[in-house]
């Protein structure tokens, strides 16, 4: 009689993971994605900017539903010190230039290792790659949703 008892359980048990793991396996994940169009227009210009500057690995971070002190993260990465300078000036200068948007605030332009351009309502990080690396921005920020780059950024 107990016998049967634990084996009747033992079965349930068994069906109820196995229906588990079914619907597991069944879950569609679906990346959270932002339209390159639905962005402000100094974030597009500052993404092209850093796009004619031959930076490369270029992402964009919707940061709007997880953090308060910024709306876009832009990363991009430049070959050495003196590209990622460059593609800081071009940024800061074609905003200004074009935009009337001027930085708040410029960090590591000196050391040109990671070069932080705040905006106020977007942040724009350039790193050398191995710098990238170590930092890992994209990770630590991965819950935020990416914003679709045309081809060709």
């Amino acid at each position: 009689m107990f016998d049967d008892k634990f084996n009747e359980i033992m079965e349930e048990e068994t069906k109820e993971k196995s229906l588990q793991r079914e619907n597991a396996e069944s879950l569609l994940v679906v990346e959270a994605v932002t339209p390159f169009a639905d962005l402000d227009t100094e974030v597009k210009l500052a993404i092209s900017c850093a796009s004619e500057k031959k930076a490369f690995d270029i992402v964009a971070i919707d940061l709007r539903e997880i953090a308060s002190f910024t709306e876009f993260f832009i990363i991009a990465s430049g070959a050495n010190t003196r590209q990622v300078q460059a593609i800081s000036d071009e940024i800061t200068e074609k905003l200004k230039e074009q935009l009337n948007s001027r930085v708040i605030r410029i960090e590591g332009y000196s050391t040109g290792e990671w070069i932080l351009l705040d905006y106020g309502d977007f942040i724009v990080h350039i790193f050398e790659q191995k710098a990238r690396e170590f930092y890992d921005l994209e990770r630590l920020w991965r819950d935020a949703k990416k914003v679709e780059l045309p081809k060709g950024i």
